[in-house]
């Protein structure tokens, strides 16, 4: 060998030894992680097994393009047909009050878009299924299918994966977006287009705390001010302290909620015989309620997030209030539409998937009669339970209940 070779030789072993030397001291933490290179090893294997993409063919990306293009092209071209017909509708107001642009379109357009595409969702759904679902029959690619041995049950397995996405995508605008965007767009509404708002209320009475009962005989909202206030402490259903003001302030700038600023405040304490009084000008104290708590406005359960409305109903409920129906119809609504698609989904496709000479027409009729059916259907149930005692989860789930059945009888006599 040439003495070149032999140091080179030399050299790798040496390297050799070092990295040998090296492992040995790694033995005992290589030990330690061996368990969890085995629980990733079992982790990815079990992922890989459960990954959804490994039960989608190139069959079902296909439907699911052609399902989600059209939902999102029905969506563009309503709302934006909607948008002219508003626009014409409102622009000798927003002339009159002198809007800007910029609050016209990111202001009130920019929220107007999500919150009616959101809200006609079904309505898109179905139109998507039955226009593309009709396309696919008419030119035999249903038929196709089902010669070729695919069955009725695994062609729907596109169309579910694609409501599940339409479903989580509504339920988390519904939830926790369009409420922002509602407020902004209600603001709006108030200034540019004179929509004029609750802003007062009368004969006000909450349960503020256990035993204590606060009454406001008028609340203005605006100034966030209140006259005539009353608050009552009791103790095993006794009286204990009762206290008056002939004004009542809630305090915007304070960095806590709650506080509040009384005048020509009297407080009576009642110990046993003795009743002790007190009295003052003004007097500054925290009391568990909030403007909101006594002002309700047309579609303020719309201004909250879901996370909002469900701590709104259970302090509601706990203070003893009773308008707090259409607040618990609305937090169940959202929840009850976004199931919605796969019913009117599962109703459009058996419908439109078999092939006929009138075309998708007749299947068009149909799909937006449906449609406004279960509009109107939620419309009516909410209004039950408001009015008529129904219960506000069972009114917001009464029309998937009465299209759940139609959807099953449309999947029975579907062609296979």
């Amino acid at each position: 060998m040439k003495q070149r070779q032999i140091r080179r030789y030399h050299r790798l072993l040496k390297w050799g030894r070092t990295i040998q030397n090296q492992l040995v001291l790694l033995a005992p933490i290589v030990r330690w992680f061996t368990p969890l290179f085995t629980w990733l090893k079992k982790g990815f294997w079990l992922f890989t097994y459960i990954n959804p993409c490994r039960y989608l063919k190139v069959l079902d990306w296909y439907i699911i393009r052609k399902f989600i293009g059209t939902y999102f092209f029905s969506i563009t071209l309503i709302i934006s047909i909607s948008i002219v017909f508003d626009a014409n509708e409102n622009l000798a107001k927003f002339a009159q009050f002198h809007a800007p642009f910029k609050a016209i379109v990111f202001d009130y357009y920019a929220n107007f878009i999500p919150y009616f595409a959101n809200l006609f969702s079904p309505l898109f759904v179905f139109i998507a299924v039955i226009f593309f679902t009709s396309r696919l029959a008419g030119n035999s690619e249903i038929i196709a299918m089902l010669a070729a041995g695919v069955s009725f049950k695994r062609l729907m397995r596109p169309y579910m994966v694609s409501c599940l996405f339409i479903s989580a995508l509504s339920f988390y605008l519904s939830g926790y977006v369009i409420p922002h965007g509602t407020v902004v767009r209600q603001n709006f509404e108030t200034m540019y287009k004179n929509k004029k708002r609750n802003s007062s209320a009368e004969n006000v009475q909450l349960q503020v705390d256990k035993g204590v009962i606060a009454c406001i005989q008028i609340y203005d909202n605006n100034a966030k001010r209140g006259y005539g206030f009353s608050l009552d402490k009791f103790e095993n259903k006794k009286l204990v302290s009762h206290m008056t003001a002939s004004e009542i302030q809630y305090d915007t700038i304070s960095d806590s909620k709650f506080h509040w600023r009384v005048t020509n405040w009297r407080i009576r304490e009642m110990r046993g015989m003795r009743e002790n009084i007190t009295y003052g000008d003004v007097k500054d104290t925290v009391i568990m309620m909030e403007p909101a708590d006594m002002v309700y406005s047309k579609g303020q359960q719309e201004t909250f997030t879901s996370p909002e409305l469900r701590d709104y109903i259970s302090k509601q409920i706990g203070r003893g209030s009773t308008n707090v129906v259409q607040y618990e119809v609305e937090y169940h609504k959202r929840i009850a539409s976004s199931f919605a698609s796969f019913i009117l989904t599962t109703i459009g496709f058996s419908l439109s998937s078999r092939k006929r000479k009138g075309g998708m027409g007749l299947y068009l009729g149909i799909g937006l009669a449906l449609s406004f059916g279960y509009i109107m259907l939620q419309t009516v149930s909410a209004t039950f339970a408001i009015n008529a005692g129904t219960t506000p989860l069972l009114a917001a789930w009464i029309p998937n209940f009465i299209f759940a059945i139609v959807a099953y009888f449309c999947y029975r006599t579907a062609p296979n």
